[in-house]
């Protein structure tokens, strides 16, 4: 298999010494420590994939831009949530639609999540250690394909979501939230999520997730993103604004309380 390897920043490769460890330059200071924020998640329930986004990019307590996309679809059945600095993650989700494209025109077949995974992983190993920050969460459906060699159908298809990030860690589960804001989301995806949600349920366990955690951390916020995932595809809803979605919510219980108060002093 042949993948792109980019370089490794700021490295002097010596042809003569190919085992003396790398020469660095001087690292360039930056006017202000950059933090990096987000809300992403995924989780896998009866109707297939759920992936959703905010879409706040902050640069240290700047809102660097109010609407981008954390969510790319990949190919038909496969989107990938990113988390960490917007620059590399946009790099390296193009190197990755590159590899999977080529690898299909090479075999004549998708390559499986799976194996999307563990190239991802192999290409960013390099790269642990150094200032690139990334971490992707694959969301897709694998479609039974046949074996090219023992003719044999693979028996691994169905929903996957697999994380993957810059140190080359690869982990495969059925929830991830990732970004500043996932231990809110997390707090709520715990209380909520179970296999047999209807599709209707798990779009609104997955709204309300993020935009809560968009309510409780700062460097989340505006909008939310979300694509389901079937065996027929990816599909995706259309971005809606939560700036008074929380309030709203919280009108509501508000008053709920306050008929279920009144109907209880009524009856003593």
């Amino acid at each position: 298999m042949h993948f792109f390897m980019p370089p490794l920043p700021n490295c002097v490769i010596r042809p003569s010494a190919p085992l003396c460890p790398p020469k660095r330059t001087v690292p360039i200071c930056r006017p202000f420590h950059l933090c990096h924020g987000t809300t992403t998640l995924g989780f896998i329930f009866q109707g297939g994939v759920i992936a959703a986004a905010d879409t706040r990019a902050s640069a240290g307590g700047l809102v660097a831009c109010p609407a981008v996309n954390k969510i790319t679809p990949v190919h038909s059945h496969l989107v990938v949530t990113s988390s960490g600095s917007g620059a590399d993650c946009m790099l390296w989700e193009r190197i990755l639609k590159r590899e999977i494209r080529l690898y299909e025109l090479r075999h004549r077949r998708r390559i499986s999540i799976r194996g999307t995974a563990k190239l991802l992983s192999f290409m960013l190993h390099p790269f642990k250690g150094t200032d690139v920050c990334v971490a992707l969460t694959l969301c897709g459906w694998d479609k039974e394909t046949i074996s090219p060699t023992a003719q044999l159908p693979f028996h691994n298809s169905g929903p996957k979501l697999i994380y993957v990030c810059s140190d080359g860690a690869r982990l495969q589960g059925n929830v991830f939230s990732v970004g500043s804001g996932s231990p809110y989301a997390y707090g709520v995806l715990d209380g909520g999520l179970r296999w047999s949600l209807s599709k209707e349920e798990a779009i609104s366990l997955a709204r309300e997730a993020v935009f809560r955690a968009t309510h409780r951390d700062a460097y989340s916020g505006n909008n939310v993103d979300l694509f389901h995932i079937t065996a027929q595809g990816w599909s995706q809803r259309e971005r809606e604004d939560l700036k008074e979605e929380y309030y709203r919510k919280m009108q509501e219980r508000g008053k709920g309380r306050g008929e279920k108060q009144t109907v209880t002093n009524v009856a003593k």
